[in-house]
């Protein structure tokens, strides 16, 4: 079945393809053969993880594939010294008794130098898992770090969100209330209008009233006096 995936790459995608690069470096083995088991492993195409390689997760591990690449060489290098080491001699003959007897303290003596020889790459290739390790610690401290921030500033932009939201509610309730305090505004306006209309009215009717005058006629009825 043709591997069409479309999703994106995630944290633990890259962590998988980088160890697995990682390790067939180590192995002589070549990057196309890491792609492949990664497409494999994630239902992608060989060329999609060579690109996601190359584009993003490389210059990430330019480190391990220095220190990856070293112990390639010095693996190799104790590969051929053992196989050296393991090649029949160019005499083929059966020594004596005495012979034998004779040979055996330089032989023993020949094997110790060998040993020591090689183990002088096995020490160095012990380092380099060390560094490998080391390296990877601190990787796996980066990435949580990084992870942890990645989900608090998750949590941060989720609760921007929410407030942004509820300052967008108050906003347009302020709005109605400031319309609804025009409104009022308008009606006391006008109410005071009308009031103020109906108070000189009054004062009028009052002056109207007082400005008439009467005065008593002698057969007791009351008569309007024009001033």
């Amino acid at each position: 079945m043709a591997k069409v995936r479309q999703d994106a790459w995630s944290h633990e995608d890259d962590l998988l393809l980088a160890e697995t690069v990682l390790r067939h470096i180590r192995e002589g083995s070549t990057q196309l053969n890491a792609f492949e088991e990664v497409g494999d492993k994630l239902n992608r195409t060989a060329a999609a993880c060579g690109f996601r390689w190359n584009a993003e997760v490389r210059r990430r591990y330019e480190k391990a594939i220095e220190i990856a690449k070293r112990q390639r060489k010095e693996k190799k290098r104790a590969m051929a010294q053992q196989k050296k080491l393991q090649q029949p001699t160019a005499q083929s003959y059966q020594p004596s008794t005495r012979e034998v007897v004779t040979q055996t303290a330089p032989v023993q003596q020949e094997t110790t130098v060998t040993e020591t020889s090689f183990t002088e790459p096995v020490a160095k290739s012990v380092s380099s898992i060390d560094d490998i390790i080391l390296y990877l610690q601190e990787f796996k401290s980066n990435f949580e770090s990084n992870y942890h921030s990645q989900a608090k500033l998750d949590q941060l932009e989720q609760e921007n969100d929410t407030l942004k939201a509820e300052n967008e509610k108050l906003e347009k309730q302020l709005a109605k209330v400031e319309k609804e305090y025009e409104t009022m505004q308008e009606d006391y306006q006008v109410l005071m209008s009308i009031m103020d209309r109906a108070r000189k009215m009054v004062v009028f009717d009052d002056d109207s009233e007082s400005s008439k005058a009467f005065r008593m006629e002698k057969n007791g009825n009351l008569q309007q006096v024009a001033r």
